[in-house]
């Protein structure tokens, strides 16, 4: 295993991961909720008088951030290397995990293990060993 130091950008990384942590933090101060997205979309889709404002400008800043960045800089080139069929599966054993999970990888793996929640240390812990097992096997074991 080697770096590829020409993609190697720590800075913007740590830039990113500290708009993230800011960002958590202020929704956390400012509104007395935890900035976990799965959670957030949840409550758009059944909503509750006088919740849904915050949740769609969120939701809208997540979505409007990368159209914001492209103004000065270039995008990364996407690129999947799955087919629709695998991004369906994927999609929804996603969503059913943060269902089982009672929240996703923005709620525990950001917001509670920043507050140094258990509960949040174990589910991040079992969706990161997950992820491994499963690209593990997707890429070194043999179809069966």
């Amino acid at each position: 295993m080697s770096i590829d130091w020409n993609a190697f950008t720590p800075w913007s990384a740590l830039l990113g991961g500290a708009l993230i942590g800011v960002a958590a933090a202020m929704l956390v101060l400012f509104n007395g909720r935890v900035a976990g997205i799965s959670g957030i979309l949840g409550g758009l889709l059944k909503p509750v008088r006088g919740d849904a404002g915050w949740r769609a400008a969120f939701l809208l800043g997540l979505l409007a951030a990368p159209a914001l960045y492209a103004l000065f800089a270039t995008l990364p080139a996407v690129r999947i290397d799955a087919g629709a069929g695998a991004l369906l599966a994927a999609g929804l054993l996603v969503g059913l995990g943060t269902r089982y999970g009672a929240g996703c990888t923005s709620g525990h793996g950001v917001c509670g293990l920043a507050r140094l929640s258990w509960r949040s240390a174990v589910a991040t812990a079992t969706f990161m060993c997950a992820g491994y097992a499963t690209v593990f096997a997707l890429r070194h074991l043999p179809a069966f």
